[in-house]
């Protein structure tokens, strides 16, 4: 069985998240996107962990469905814990998700957290905590427990971040970096930039949308072959790399995410890494430091100019999400009433948006969206657009079309 999987997101409890995102709702966008395994998120908050707790059932061991739905979307528990602490003399800022085998094992945890922290005032809670900390915390509570480094390129709050991480994963978790099995490569990385670093190859690589609202959801993705649909089957796909079962990656082009190229947002200064370099790291605009972007991070730490042969790596594709696709084709804002229409008349006549995205054919889409809308979708399948690097929480723009193609708006469309 081939399921999409996107297994970190945030619920309604968590800061700048839609209050509209309970079970229903991520259950909902699932199913319009296509996306077969959703993360519960945000496990810790005590009145989302009831809602879990009130509305799932257990189908398979570890997944979990919404009870009398007939949806086909599944859920595994999971959250994101942000741990703010020192460690050999740098403040640290990390945010980590969290898998749990069972809602019985996720309590536990809750109650070992709550005596740390206050777990009530955000679905993502911080905790002052060290992450190799929160790590053995977890592994005591039980060992089918996985921790994974989230986003784990962005400036502030990962793993490797430029402002708050750290060199390494040993440096990080030392003893017990053996039991970090993955990390999230996040919208301004894809896995051919973290295929550089060689210290990453004993580590699966990971995409999730951390979506914020219902419409994010499988912004990126996990695509796997699975025999038994348990979370005992995801764990061991996780843990042990299994290319057989991993089949690929749904990405972002890195370039779209937030903090791709290093910059200042409020000067509008956007630098290549070369460009930093001339720059000496410094705003030319204002004289302060420049926010360093994942690229130059990645540049850092990589100990390779690229891979070469990549027959060996999980495989990904890039995407662009539908709605900013049909959004540019006819130069219209992805949050219009306009877009709106035709988005859910192709998501009515297509089953969902990644069959549109992934798996139809060009004459297939020529049946059910206009011209332009499919020479769009084969280009960004080959990769052939317009990359603007986003910089400093400016998200970037791919563009899939040349300016003369869109030199008169099709309206009648709408």
């Amino acid at each position: 069985m081939q399921i999409i999987a996107d297994l970190h997101l945030h619920s309604k409890y968590s800061r700048a998240t839609s209050k509209a995102l309970d079970l229903f709702e991520i259950e909902k966008w699932a199913k319009i996107k296509g996306v077969n395994l959703m993360a519960t998120a945000d496990f810790t908050h005590p009145a989302w962990f009831q809602h879990l707790q009130e509305n799932l059932m257990e189908v398979n061991p570890g997944i979990y469905q919404i009870k009398n739905s007939s949806s086909g979307v599944k859920f595994l528990l999971s959250t994101e814990i942000s741990c703010i602490y020192s460690k050999n003399g740098k403040v640290r800022r990390l945010h980590l998700v969290v898998f749990a085998p069972s809602l019985e094992v996720a309590e536990k945890l809750n109650e070992k957290l709550s005596a740390i922290g206050n777990l009530k005032a955000d679905g993502r809670p911080i905790l002052g905590l060290d992450a190799k900390k929160l790590l053995k915390i977890c592994l005591d509570v039980d060992d089918k427990i996985m921790v994974i480094p989230a986003h784990a390129w962005t400036p502030w709050f990962s793993v490797f971040g430029s402002n708050s991480g750290f060199d390494s994963l040993e440096e990080c978790f030392e003893e017990l970096t053996p039991h970090i099995y993955a990390i999230e490569t996040g919208l301004s990385s894809d896995p051919e930039m973290n295929w550089r670093w060689s210290k990453l190859d004993k580590i699966t690589l990971i995409s999730n949308s951390d979506a914020h609202s219902g419409q994010m959801i499988g912004r990126e993705a996990n695509v796997f072959a699975l025999a038994d649909f348990t979370y005992e089957e995801i764990y061991q796909i996780i843990k042990n790399q299994d290319r057989k079962k991993f089949l690929y990656t749904i990405e972002f082009f890195p370039e779209e995410g937030k903090y791709h190229f290093d910059g200042h947002r409020q000067c509008k200064i956007n630098f290549s890494p070369d460009e930093t370099k001339k720059h000496q790291g410094i705003c030319p605009v204002c004289k302060k430091p420049l926010t360093i972007g994942v690229l130059n991070r990645v540049d850092k730490l990589a100990d390779r100019e690229k891979v070469i042969n990549s027959s060996d790596k999980i495989p990904f594709k890039s995407l662009v999400p539908l709605k900013e696709i049909i959004a540019e084709a006819y130069q219209q804002n992805k949050n219009t009433k306009k877009v709106d229409s035709l988005y859910f008349d192709l998501i009515k006549k297509g089953d969902n948006e990644f069959n549109i995205l992934i798996n139809l054919n060009e004459e297939q889409l020529l049946k059910i969206t206009p011209e332009l809308i499919v020479k769009g979708i084969i280009r960004i399948r080959q990769g052939q657009v317009l990359r603007i690097a986003g910089y400093d929480g400016e998200y970037g723009k791919i563009r899939a079309f040349h300016e003369k193609e869109l030199e008169k708006p099709q309206k009648s469309l709408f």
